[in-house]
């Protein structure tokens, strides 16, 4: 059965045809969930409910807008970033630090995380203390510019300046 078929039975509430949808995307939809969580047991949960959301509002998609797999994977970046920004999931990371998710990437057997790693445990290092609790913040642990205001009591404007900042700090290193 061809994917434009399955999608046209899955609209019309066909659970073979979830089935088979799921079979087919469900692992690469895992990982794209995994990739922004990097956490296993919360990944397998949001890809549970990427798919419950699937089946509840499949037909809002339309072939005419774009591809089935870029609106699943639209969904599923969703759920991720939902997730990261839950306070239990934030709870569940606040005692982890950028040291530990630096190492999650150096560890990373996939060749394209790996070229992205090379040496940046050294770069934050080279960044200054303000810095890295920004970035570990903002990119690490998935909060708001807000949050991380929140979390660090400083002024909302100084975050945004010192995230931007600290990229172009980043951006300076890297260029030598």
């Amino acid at each position: 059965m061809q994917p434009d078929e399955l999608i046209l039975r899955l609209q019309q509430k066909d659970e073979k045809a979830f089935e088979r949808l799921y079979t087919l995307y469900s692992e690469s939809i895992f990982g794209v969930i995994n990739s922004v969580l990097h956490d296993t047991e919360a990944s397998e949960e949001v890809l549970q409910d990427v798919f419950i959301k699937v089946w509840d509002n499949c037909e809002s998609y339309s072939s005419k807008k774009g591809r089935f797999f870029t609106w699943l994977l639209n969904i599923a970046r969703n759920a991720a970033i939902d997730k990261t920004r839950s306070k239990s999931f934030k709870n569940q990371k606040k005692n982890l630090t950028q040291e530990y998710f630096v190492d999650i990437l150096e560890n990373k057997n996939s060749f394209s995380t790996k070229v992205d790693a090379i040496g940046i445990k050294k770069y934050i290092k080279k960044i200054g203390e303000d810095c890295k609790k920004v970035i570990d913040l903002l990119f690490f642990k998935g909060y708001t510019q807000k949050e991380a205001s929140e979390e660090l009591e400083i002024p909302l404007g100084t975050i945004k300046t010192r995230n931007r900042l600290c990229i172009n700090k980043l951006r300076a290193i890297l260029v030598k």
